[in-house]
């Protein structure tokens, strides 16, 4: 082959490898993008639940919503409540509506019976959201975080923790009141004060694990002016 003619191709071959810049490796800057710049619940396996542990769950709303301290949105909730209650070896024992979240207390016979309850729980949640604004799309911005509870002291600081989350939030509650927003009013662990527990009706049903019924009363019952 004439030298020229295979320079010539060298040439044209050096020009289309300058041209076409390789896809491969990585790259700053590269790949999908993401949707948040605050980083969301991983999708990792989750551990196995023992039936005898609680477990404090957590529900983020996607930004841009409505408060859900609303009492039209609240009455939506609260049937979403009732009517996942108990399903599936799951059951939610107390919650607390929020802003822009929701916390729970909930037993499970174990990590599927955990999942699927939550599932159902959570559509019923959405579409009550959505009804109460007369809305369609999106609610939850991530799916839930889980903690599992696995002793009384944890369980009884979850109690308190949960049941008086809107006080740390910077909701106006007058002194000695509960919380409207929560299941407070079904709570018969409040110290200085008797209740008898009623749940026929109510949205939430009651614990059967030990750690959640009993055990967590060991370490005191709970203030309602501090929590």
């Amino acid at each position: 082959m004439d030298t020229g003619l295979r320079g010539m191709k060298r040439s044209k071959s050096r020009q289309a490898e300058l041209a076409f810049p390789s896809w491969g490796g990585a790259r700053k800057g590269a790949g999908r993008k993401r949707k948040s710049e605050k980083p969301t619940v991983p999708h990792a396996r989750r551990p196995a639940l023992a039936a005898r542990h609680p477990v404090h769950v957590t529900l983020r709303i996607a930004p841009g919503l409505p408060t859900l301290r609303n009492g039209k949105a609240y009455r939506f909730l609260e049937q979403a409540f009732r009517g996942g209650r108990e399903r599936f070896g799951f059951r939610l024992v107390h919650f607390a509506v929020l802003s822009n979240h929701l916390h729970l207390v909930v037993e499970a016979e174990g990590t599927p019976s955990l999942s699927r309850g939550m599932q159902g729980l959570a559509v019923r949640l959405a579409r009550a959201i959505n009804r109460a604004w007369r809305r369609a799309g999106t609610v939850f911005a991530e799916r839930y975080h889980a903690h599992v509870l696995r002793s009384p002291r944890e369980v009884r600081n979850a109690l308190a923790y949960v049941l008086g989350n809107a006080r740390k939030h910077g909701a106006w509650l007058r002194r000695g009141a509960l919380d409207s927003f929560s299941s407070g009013r079904w709570f018969d662990g409040w110290s200085g004060t008797k209740r008898a527990l009623w749940l026929d009706g109510a949205p939430v049903a009651r614990a059967r694990t030990w750690l959640l019924g009993v055990g967590w009363r060991r370490h005191g019952l709970v203030p309602l002016e501090r929590t």
